[in-house]
C-alpha cells in the first residue's frame, strides 16, 4: 500500500479517547513523503469531520462536497493531528485540491508554533 502526503484515506480511528476523533472517518495525509515512501510503520494524519464549523479559520481547513470525492462539506481538523499505525488506513478516496495544500501548512505551523 503506497501513501502520498495530502491524499486522503479513510481510517479507522477506533477506539476513540476523550474528545479525539473516532470511527471509520476521511484522513488527511499530511506526513512527508520521505517516510512514506520507505514504508514507514505509521502516518502523521488529520481526521476529517463533517461537522462544518465556519468560525474556526486556523483549527479547520474548509472542504466543499465534490472536493477529493468527498460526498458532504467537510472540514479538516489541522488541531486533531496524530500518528496512526498504518494498519488503519482502510482505503484510498481522493487527494487534498493544490489550492488548499499552502492553506493546511501555513495551519500546521500555526498550532504547533513553527514561525
Amino acid at each position: 500500500m503506497q501513501i502520498n502526503q495530502f491524499e486522503i484515506w479513510i481510517a479507522d480511528l477506533n477506539p476513540q479517547i476523550g474528545t479525539e476523533a473516532g470511527k471509520s472517518r476521511p484522513v488527511l495525509i499530511v506526513q512527508t513523503n520521505l517516510l512514506n515512501k520507505i514504508s514507514h510503520p505509521s502516518t502523521i494524519v488529520c481526521p476529517i469531520t463533517t461537522n462544518v464549523q465556519d468560525d474556526s479559520d486556523i483549527l479547520r481547513v474548509h472542504l466543499k462536497k465534490g472536493m477529493a470525492n468527498l460526498h458532504e462539506n467537510c472540514d479538516i481538523m489541522i488541531d486533531q493531528i496524530r500518528v496512526i499505525d498504518n494498519k488503519r488506513l482502510i482505503k484510498k478516496v481522493g487527494k487534498l485540491p493544490t489550492e488548499l495544500i499552502e492553506k493546511i501548512k501555513e495551519n500546521i505551523s500555526i498550532i504547533i508554533d513553527l514561525e
